[in-house]
């Protein structure tokens, strides 16, 4: 029962921020309530209020990651690569299809599916950069990290959250004092963030993974690819 509570739960929260966001793109930002949220999902403010908080929680918040367990984050973060985690997971959802509306979603709402996703925001469930931006792209959410700028404080907090989950990790993979490890996950988390800022600015006309894999190439210095050694003294 606890199984199918969670995946109602998980549900529900998809569908309030498609909701969410219909409401948005239709009337701004600040004019929408989180009563007005809740009437088009079908559920009860209170409910938004427990599981977002706000209406800058209901942007930012990344269903998947935010609801998964140490061990589940072991199985999709390679501490000895998490760069190369982080690329998987980016172009696994750049390169997946666009679900149907209604495709296993028996309400109908059109909600994300259930494969996960990369930057810690929950509804870049889109088609992928390049293409038309429909109300599926990720464009569609990620131009309120920017362009919103409460939203873009409620991701500041959501990253600093994501890099306390990630230094553990890091630290457990030996090498790296818990300090360094602190500082590198901090350095994964808002560098993701900047490269997804750069992606905004250009127009989110190309693939998101170009960029952060530009982006995170500096880190390659701790945490080379495989079969790339890292970087000597003086190597430029």
């Amino acid at each position: 029962m606890s199984g199918l509570r969670e995946r109602w739960r998980l549900k529900a929260m998809r569908t309030i921020q498609e909701r969410a966001l219909d409401l948005f793109d239709e009337k701004g930002f600040t004019a929408v309530t989180i009563e007005e949220i809740a009437a088009a999902a079908e559920v009860s403010p209170s409910s938004v209020y427990r599981f977002f908080g706000t209406k800058e929680g209901i942007v930012v918040a990344d269903v998947e990651f935010d609801s998964m367990s140490p061990e589940a984050l072991k199985d999709v973060l390679d501490p000895g690569d998490p760069v190369g985690s982080l690329l998987r997971a980016v172009r696994a959802y750049e390169s997946g299809p666009e679900p149907a509306s209604g495709s296993d979603d028996p309400d109908g709402s059109g909600g994300p599916d259930d494969s996960g996703n990369p930057d810690g925001s929950g509804g870049l469930d889109g088609s992928g950069a390049g293409r038309p931006r429909t109300e599926r792209s990720p464009w569609r959410r990620v131009r309120y990290f920017f362009a919103e700028p409460s939203v873009r404080t409620a991701v500041c907090g959501t990253l600093d959250r994501a890099g306390q989950r990630i230094a553990p990790l890091i630290a457990a993979s030996g090498g790296l004092t818990e300090t360094q490890a602190r500082v590198l996950a901090n350095a994964l988390a808002f560098g993701y963030f900047a490269a997804l800022e750069q992606w905004y600015l250009d127009g989110g006309d190309r693939p998101i993974a170009g960029y952060v894999e530009e982006g995170m190439r500096p880190l390659r210095g701790i945490w080379p690819s495989p079969g790339q050694e890292p970087p000597g003294p003086g190597a430029g």
